[in-house]
């Protein structure tokens, strides 16, 4: 029995979730969001109050109940309070500088900077030069442009240099050893 799929999702005051059928639209302050739902999943609102239920303990039904009320919730959150992820730049001459909301340039060692155009519903921040904030609603579009923008220089493994998550902790290796 899927516990994470049973667990009713509480609307915040301004939150509208509409289904129609295996569609499901939310609506809040920040914007709007919608998806279908997988496998054979439905919902209803009540009192405030979001439940999902499956049709049976089929397996597939069983695996897919737990990933939508997730996905709902998810979205309930990010048109309520949105997410964001934050990055760090390490490296000397590595730096980030905002082009507006939607448009970043970071100097990462190439000879060339790097230009970064946010897609639709995500904005950028940057408080500092080594720092740089993803915002948005989608929470999977949030990671994978924060994703995207650490792919450009990973972290390496030996003075720590490039584009790393807030908190994120990277093991370091012992250089060469002098004679």
């Amino acid at each position: 029995m899927s516990r994470i799929g049973n667990s009713p999702i509480a609307l915040p005051s301004g939150v509208d979730v509409t289904f129609s059928g295996a569609d499901v639209a939310v609506k809040g302050s920040k914007g709007e969001l919608s998806i279908t739902l997988p496998g054979e999943i439905t919902g209803s609102v009540d009192d405030g109050v979001v439940t999902l239920v499956r049709p049976d303990d089929s397996n597939e039904n069983k695996a897919m109940h737990g990933l939508a009320r997730t996905l709902v919730s998810n979205m309930v959150i990010g048109v309520s309070e949105g997410f964001e992820k934050k990055l760090e730049i390490v490296g000397v001459g590595y730096r980030a500088t905002a082009k507006g909301k939607d448009a970043l340039e970071m100097q990462l060692g190439f000879s060339h900077p790097v230009h970064i155009k946010a897609p639709a519903g995500i904005e950028f921040d940057v408080p500092q030069q080594t720092e740089i904030i993803v915002k948005g609603i989608d929470k999977q579009l949030v990671g994978q442009v924060a994703a995207d923008i650490r792919k450009w220089r990973k972290p390496e493994p030996y003075k720590g240099k490039g584009i790393k998550y807030e908190g994120e902790r990277i093991i370091r290796k012992a250089g060469k050893a002098a004679k």
